[in-house]
């Protein structure tokens, strides 16, 4: 994947001559040559050559107020369609503060170079500052954690790092750096490049392109069911245009993860929703219900994007993602299939033969079913500020290239069921790690990388209050991203779940705090919505202001009473699983203290 994209300047680092180098050059030269222009991080002691190095180069290096929002400004970039960037941070601190960030991006598959410092290695003294095993830190969370011993071994190691983290599955990938590495005159010697370039080009093969008679039974599987279902989610993303052509070829509904919205145009009539089984609204499940026959392709079903393993896959099932561990691990199919996404639904498209299914029923019973659910969406609030008076002006001013980023909590499940997306990577939300403070500092990465695109940020206000500062990043760089922070005064999410389950919402409730306040602290334009008659005026000025390449802060005095599809799902999920002594035992406390 890194020869395939940045293969001549690779080319030019291993012709250089062999001699002196300042180290931090040295890494400088390397990162640049691999496609990477931002570095994200707080420097110390340890990296000050590097950064020196950094100057004037066309890698951009952004001071960031906490090493969390690190990973989560490359995660954002990333994860947009930007390419890798680099959380650079400092040892020890540095290293635990950015471990959440860094986390997401592993638990998303994004990739990501955390590039750390170490101790000196050529002093003999002991308990040096901040002096912690780093990598044993690192290494549950990356695919691969990397220290080189000498200067002759940082090229080769950040090359192979690199292209391990964009590889197959991506991911982030660790790099330790002594400090005395960055600090003295290394040897540059170009062997070890040369020599890594031979080799990753011989192993050069088409080992993630399917098994084509795979390919012909799971065709046959398709071909033959009534109404076939294709689930596809972020390992699809690059591969929309595929994606449509099998399913217009087979009839097929198309569902989606929530990273993979987009992946079909979701006004396409072939869409269907943001997943399937008891988190889909019922109009369209009724529809999914009749699927017998389910492709996945590019995701992993996991406990997020399912609604808690919420769904039931019919017995012609086939699960397609590149990375081995994954098809087939959570819920039993009859095809496993280990395979790149774009090769494998090339392979598919090619064993299907033209279309004669008629599928003008189906499509008007989709387009039947979304507008029941719209109404539904649509209702308004009597005192605050209804969900779908919010995301229809959002969508209304914003263009289709906007990119969305929201945190852990409400704000995800509300923008994934009321989004309608036209393209992919335009939806960034934290899933399987769920960290909240992703939202703010991964929309500043998203705009750094989309020039020209506006970048929608729906922030809790619990989550704003863990990176919220980073406001002060966004107007500093500047950027176009309008902040809407969804104020409820609560965790509302987990307050939701408790009141469901125990008519109580203990240790959810926020303690106020002044958003006007924080605006003006960080020099950022500010404006409060109370109503939905007051979101239009709103949304038209913060539109305004990501025009004018600024970011812009409103508060939304948001309605949260009406559950999403998402929440009652895994409500249901859930609680269908527990033994019935346990259902009734909270169906009676719950009742107990409503009375009461």
């Amino acid at each position: 994947m890194l020869l395939d994209l940045h293969a001549p300047a690779l080319q030019a680092l291993a012709n250089r001559d062999a001699g002196a180098c300042a180290g931090g050059s040295l890494i400088a030269d390397t990162l640049l040559a691999c496609g990477i222009r931002y570095a994200f991080g707080i420097p110390g002691t340890h990296n000050i050559e590097l950064y020196d190095a950094l100057r004037g180069t066309g890698l951009q290096t952004v001071l960031i107020t906490d090493e969390q929002s690190a990973g989560f400004l490359g995660d954002g970039y990333a994860r947009s369609g930007g390419g890798i960037a680099c959380a650079n941070v400092v040892p020890g601190a540095g290293v635990t503060h950015a471990l959440s960030g860094i986390a997401e991006a592993y638990m998303d598959n994004v990739p990501l170079l955390v590039l750390t410092c170490g101790i000196r290695n050529d002093v003999p003294f002991r308990y040096q500052l901040h002096d912690i095993d780093q990598l044993a830190i690192l290494k549950p969370v990356c695919k691969g954690v990397f220290k080189p011993q000498t200067g002759a071994e940082i090229v080769p190691m950040l090359l192979q790092a690199i292209d391990l983290a964009l590889s197959g599955c991506p991911g982030p990938v660790g790099v330790e750096i002594a400090a005395n590495l960055y600090l003295l005159q290394q040897h540059y010697d170009p062997q070890p490049v040369q020599a890594w370039l031979a080799q990753r080009l011989a192993t050069e093969v088409a080992d993630d392109a399917p098994d084509l008679g795979q390919v012909r039974e799971i065709a046959a599987m398709l071909q033959g069911a009534q109404q076939p279902l294709l689930h596809v989610g972020l390992g699809a993303a690059d591969h929309s245009d595929l994606v449509r052509q099998v399913a217009e070829r087979l009839g097929a509904v198309v569902s989606t993860t929530f990273s993979g919205k987009g992946v079909l145009d979701e006004l396409h009539p072939q869409w269907l929703w943001p997943g399937f089984g008891t988190a889909c609204p019922p109009p369209l499940a009724a529809i999914a219900n009749r699927c017998d026959a389910v492709l996945i392709v590019g995701a992993r079903l996991g406990e997020v994007s399912t609604a808690s393993y919420g769904i039931v896959l019919p017995a012609a099932s086939a699960h397609v993602d590149i990375d081995p561990k994954v098809p087939g691990a959570t819920f039993a199919v009859q095809h496993k299939v280990v395979a790149d996404a774009g090769k494998f639904l090339t392979a598919l498209l090619n064993c299907l033969p033209p279309s004669d299914r008629d599928t003008r029923l189906l499509r008007q019973q989709l387009q039947t079913a979304h507008r029941q659910v719209g109404y539904e969406q649509a209702r308004p609030s009597a005192e605050k500020v209804s969900p779908g008076a919010l995301f229809s002006q959002l969508q209304a001013h914003f263009p289709a290239h906007t990119v969305y980023t929201t945190d852990s909590g409400n704000g995800t499940f509300l923008a994934m069921e009321h989004l309608r997306l036209r393209q992919p990577r335009r939806f960034l939300g934290p899933t399987d790690y769920s960290c909240m403070g992703y939202c703010i500092p991964a929309a500043i990465g998203a705009a750094l990388g989309n020039a020209g695109s506006p970048v929608v940020a729906l922030a809790g206000d619990g989550a704003l209050l863990m990176t919220g500062l980073e406001l002060l990043t966004a107007a500093q760089l500047p950027v176009p991203v309008a902040v809407f922070v969804l104020r409820d005064g609560e965790l509302g999410q987990i307050a939701s779940f408790q009141r469901t389950l125990t008519n109580d919402a203990p240790c959810s409730v926020l303690p106020d705090y002044d958003l006007r306040g924080l605006a003006q602290m960080v020099h950022v334009p500010f404006r409060l919505v109370t109503c939905d008659a007051e979101v239009e005026p709103a949304v038209v000025w913060a539109r305004q202001r990501t025009l004018a390449g600024q970011p812009s802060l409103v508060e939304v005095r948001i309605d949260y009473n009406e559950k999403t599809f998402f929440t009652r799902g895994v409500v249901k999920a859930n609680f269908g699983r527990l033994p019935w002594r346990e259902r009734m035992r909270m169906i009676s406390r719950a009742a107990w203290r409503r009375m009461v």
